[in-house]
């Protein structure tokens, strides 16, 4: 029997692992000291069995075993590959973690995820991702998208390997990943190998069977029901069918079931829906009267409050968050139902990613999954050739040199308007003195954005330095080629006034020598002489420098090697260097009630 869980969990979310060596044991705790609340472990002689019962009872494993004997194992119970859990297998010396099952299921980021833990290198054998090819079966799955029909995934993503040419067919633009170069809307349908195709209609085209063909349903249509009291789910589902075949629209692409909200307890619009596996949304009557319908009621607004329900609900649920949406099937009615049917317009999506301070560890993982997930990607040429290795095949690349940040954002707010999934790529975080407040400038509402938080250049550097932002600070840029040099003289006084520390950024350039000696005097009219001041050049990077030094010694010519490279803190009057280090205490008294956390 398998032996108890050394953490409480809901079983399907918990990661079973086996370990029947003393070795796999050890390993074992490891992944339970850093998944405290993920781990089950296995821990009986009978490593078979064991595997078995985690493969049954959890929503992942890991096991210690070799791939051989875990495969053996696990073949009787093996099923489909969209519901059995992910499986990773690790070896005695704990130098490889194998994703066995799962894949982009889930197998090769768990896969990713143990190696981290133990020092392991992941192996990952699963075709696209080893090829960094976004994989097919899994393709705009954040986003809601189904499978037609599984079958032709295996040829068509042969052909996307190969190179051979593929035909891409959308009804609308979703902002989805990049596919293999070979992908285009523009290849032939008569020279093509295979075609892809984004659609919510449900009516194959001509000749399109003469190639294997990916069909791929998109969330883009709400359904809108109003009912009288008592009607029969029977009487709703029909209509609702009717309506959708008629139109040539496939029921995987409605994405909910939208009534009023004196309807939001009937049983034969609950129950139609759950039948078809849709959710049920419920919108104010007073809201759906604010919509413009074709067909209107003054029988159904003196009842309810609203001249349409149907028609209205439909457009102001696949209207959310300001989209655009049209009505795809006016009104039907049944003898006791109406429905209609809407089309929501799909937005682009923009990711301001911050790579952070350049050391690739010091990437944040987010950044890395959006870059993967971008098809269009646009930066500074040098920020674009750090990651040009992290990009799926296909990405297309926008590079601009120094200077030009307006037209970087401009051009990535574009291309994201066209539908594109787009990253607009910097250093450090890209809300800090980078990419991402430009971008929003010109960003508007007719397109989604997302915001991955990076380690910053002053982050960075203060550790390197030791503690110098451990009580209240202050970030100033020293650059006026965009401020004028009186407001950050203002601001200089400011926080020199309040006793921050301060970062400068863009501290020194070869045609801005004098503003940071300039600065550093504002400052030591309010701090003493032995002030700590460090400054760190390229932080994180090969060639990185870092020095403490004071701010006497800044004063008379220690900023000379300073320059747009490099961050600059100055403390304040109660920091200090400790041991080599610059330390800003918290300024807390602490004992030990101020330790004790309520």
């Amino acid at each position: 029997m398998p032996s108890t869980g050394k953490a409480q969990m809901s079983e399907s979310g918990a990661i079973g692992v086996i370990a029947v060596t003393e070795r796999g044991r050890s390993a074992a705790d490891r992944l339970q000291s850093a998944w405290p609340d993920r781990v089950r472990t296995f821990t009986g002689e009978r490593a078979g069995e064991e595997l078995r019962s985690a493969f049954a009872e959890c929503g992942a494993v890991v096991a210690f075993l070799a791939v051989g004997a875990a495969v053996r194992a696990l073949a009787p119970v093996l099923g489909d590959k969209h519901a059995d859990p992910p499986v990773v297998c690790v070896d005695e010396a704990l130098q490889h973690a194998v994703a066995v099952l799962g894949g982009h299921h889930g197998g090769n980021a768990l896969a990713a995820e143990v190696a981290g833990v133990l020092g392991a290198a992941p192996v990952i054998t699963t075709a696209s991702d080893a090829a960094s090819a976004a994989p097919l079966d899994s393709y705009g799955a954040d986003l809601g998208f189904t499978v037609a029909d599984t079958a032709p995934l295996a040829p068509v993503g042969a052909a996307l390997l190969s190179g051979r040419p593929v035909r891409l067919e959308y009804d609308q633009v979703w902002p989805l990943p990049p596919l293999a170069p070979g992908a285009s809307a523009q290849t032939p349908p008569e020279s093509a190998a295979a075609l892809l195709r984004v659609t919510d209609c449900a009516v194959q085209r001509s000749g399109d069977q003469q190639v294997p063909t990916v069909t791929y349903h998109p969330p883009s249509l709400v359904v809108g029901v109003g009912s009288a009291r008592g009607a029969a789910a029977e009487e709703i589902g029909g209509l609702i069918d009717t309506a959708l075949a008629e139109a040539g629209l496939a029921p995987q692409s409605v994405r909910t079931l939208a009534t009023v909200d004196v309807k939001a307890d009937e049983e034969g619009i609950l129950r139609a829906a759950e039948e078809r596996g849709w959710q049920v949304r419920v919108l104010p009557a007073a809201e759906l009267a604010e919509v413009e319908v074709p067909n209107p009621s003054d029988v159904v607004r003196a009842e309810i409050g609203t001249p349409s329900v149907a028609e209205a609900a439909a457009l102001r649920a696949a209207g959310q968050d300001g989209r655009r949406a049209e009505l795809a099937v006016a009104k039907r009615k049944s003898a006791n139902a109406t429905a209609a049917v809407a089309r929501l317009h799909p937005r682009g999506r923009l990711a301001l990613v911050g790579l952070g301070p350049g050391a690739r560890d010091l990437t944040a993982p987010r950044a890395l999954a959006e870059l993967h997930r971008a098809s269009v990607v646009v930066g500074l040429d040098q920020y674009l050739d750090q990651v040009r290795d992290l990009l799926r095949r296909g990405t297309r690349v926008v590079a601009s040199g120094l200077g030009q940040e307006e037209e970087r954002a401009r051009t990535a707010v574009a291309e994201a308007q066209q539908g594109a999934a787009v990253a607009l790529i910097g250093s450090g975080d890209a809300g800090v003195y980078a990419m991402a407040s430009p971008a929003l400038d010109f960003a508007g509402d007719d397109i989604d954005v997302v915001g991955v938080p990076g380690i910053t250049a002053a982050v960075a550097a203060a550790h390197r330095l030791g503690a110098p932002l451990g009580h209240d600070h202050a970030y100033i840029s020293l650059s006026n080629l965009h401020t004028p040099w009186e407001a950050i003289e203002r601001r200089l006084h400011a926080a020199a006034e309040g006793d921050f520390t301060v970062c400068f950024y863009n501290p020194r350039s070869r045609r801005r020598a004098w503003q940071l000696p300039e600065a550093l005097r504002i400052l030591g009219e309010h701090r003493p002489p032995d002030t700590p001041v460090g400054y760190v050049r390229n932080a994180a990077r090969d060639d990185e420098r870092a020095v403490v030094t004071t701010l006497e010694a800044m004063l008379n010519g220690g900023a000379e090697d300073v320059d747009m490279y490099t961050v600059v803190l100055v403390g304040s009057s109660a920091s200090r260097t400790v041991a080599g280090r610059f330390v800003t205490p918290r300024g807390y008294t602490w004992n030990s009630a101020a330790e004790t956390v309520p």
